[in-house]
């Protein structure tokens, strides 16, 4: 089964919609525990950083989740939910992230371009991944955001985009891939990233013992 967090942040509707295209296996779940019966986890998000890490907080998300994918369970994170394992984010004032992955959150600041970067980009795939099979490098992914992260650390960097400056918009290892774009409204390319993490998460036996 495939768990979307609820966690108060962003419409969790299109995100569910794409990934019932693909299996019957997805419910959205505002309960921690049910990270513990699921073969693949969803973390989406609209809306403030430090707002997103004060809900995961509040409603008890954090300790479940960092233990789901520390034990290398199928996670998908898009948009804020990809923000949010990094280090921190400058959003507003400096907040604590996840701390999945080493690097920091800062805002766009080009005079000659629109903040937030909003509308279709390209997306060039720095390395391989199973969850991008069957995408094309340069393929164009659907973009609404005013912040990107600093990554520390090169390896964890799947495909770059460009706007104004080329910034790290999938990450990921093993289990794990994130991505700065919302797959679910990027029509036959992101919706083939939901697909692909349909297939490989519905197939495993991800599910952790607590």
């Amino acid at each position: 089964m495939i768990t979307v967090i609820d966690y108060g942040m962003g419409n969790l509707r299109s995100v569910t919609k794409a990934f019932e295209l693909f299996t019957d296996k997805v419910r959205v779940s505002t309960n921690p525990d049910s990270i513990y019966e699921s073969s693949g986890v969803v973390l989406p998000g609209d809306g403030a950083f430090p707002q997103a890490m004060e809900n995961l907080e509040k409603n008890n998300w954090i300790a479940p989740l960092k233990n789901y994918i520390e034990n290398n369970g199928c996670f998908l994170g898009i948009c804020l939910g990809y923000q949010l394992l990094f280090s921190g984010s400058d959003e507003f004032e400096y907040t604590k992230g996840l701390d999945i992955i080493p690097g920091r959150v800062v805002k766009f600041n080009h005079d000659n371009l629109k903040v937030p970067h909003m509308g279709w980009n390209q997306v060039k795939l720095e390395k391989e991944s199973v969850f991008l099979n069957g995408i094309d490098d340069l393929s164009y992914f659907y973009f609404i955001h005013s912040y990107y992260p600093e990554v520390e650390n090169s390896d964890w960097v799947i495909g770059t985009s460009d706007y104004g400056n080329v910034f790290p918009c999938i990450v990921g290892k093993n289990n794990l891939i994130a991505s700065q774009f919302h797959p679910e409204k990027s029509h036959r390319s992101g919706l083939k990233i939901i697909e692909n993490f349909s297939g490989l998460s519905n197939n495993s036996n991800n599910s952790l013992n607590r």
